[in-house]
């Protein structure tokens, strides 16, 4: 694309469901993102329409100048998986439940459609750009429990190492729970020790086949 969205462009892009990146507008608005790169009409049936990689960082980027007026809507809020330690963490129960169900489907959906294959069963583009989120929504979709701002359960953590993240739990019981997880949801995960503290911890990848 040479020029970016317009404003109402640029509102349908942010606008897309964050997980699968599905797309909700117009079909002139849907249209000019397909010919723009920024989106892809799916080929079966119902035909959705979805970001590409493009136009996934299209939403990632701030927007740097001020939008065309658009009529005032509520927050609806965005989810984020649980990394683990967050200081206001989401509040547990059947709707954060059903929140975390809703996402590991939709992102099942996303591998189903962006795997060259299909498949559903190993982890897609948007996880390999999005490592820490994707390990952890695995962990939450499998029934672990993150750590909240002081007590225990599992913490998600970037590393320096490309397509890995360090996953840290309370016990060796723990990290092996979330090893199991972790690989029934596509990813491969090994034991190792920090050199200083001696803390045991699980370096996670995406699996490639």
């Amino acid at each position: 694309m040479t020029r970016p969205p317009t404003a109402a462009q640029r509102r349908v892009i942010d606008a897309a469901d964050p997980v699968t990146g599905r797309l909700k507008g117009t079909p002139t608005q849907l249209a000019a993102l397909v010919r723009h790169g920024l989106a892809f009409r799916h080929p079966r049936p119902p035909h959705g329409h979805f970001l590409t990689p493009a136009g996934h960082r299209i939403r990632e980027t701030p927007v740097t100048a001020p939008p065309e007026p658009a009529p005032a809507q509520p927050s609806t809020g965005v989810f984020t998986a649980r990394v683990g330690g967050e200081e206001e963490p989401p509040p547990p129960g059947p709707a954060r439940l059903r929140e975390v169900h809703s996402a590991w489907q939709g992102l099942l959906e996303l591998r189903r459609m962006t795997n060259r294959d299909g498949s559903t069963d190993r982890p897609c583009g948007w996880e390999r750009a999005h490592l820490v989120q994707a390990a952890a929504l695995a962990l939450e979709a499998a029934g672990q429990r993150p750590a909240g701002p002081e007590g225990a359960g599992y913490r998600v953590r970037a590393t320096p190492q490309p397509e890995a993240v360090a996953v840290y739990a309370d016990g060796p019981v723990a990290l092996r729970g979330c090893a199991a997880a972790l690989e029934r949801a596509g990813w491969q995960a090994g034991e190792y020790t920090e050199p200083r503290t001696r803390d045991r911890y699980l370096l996670a990848s995406p699996r490639r086949v």
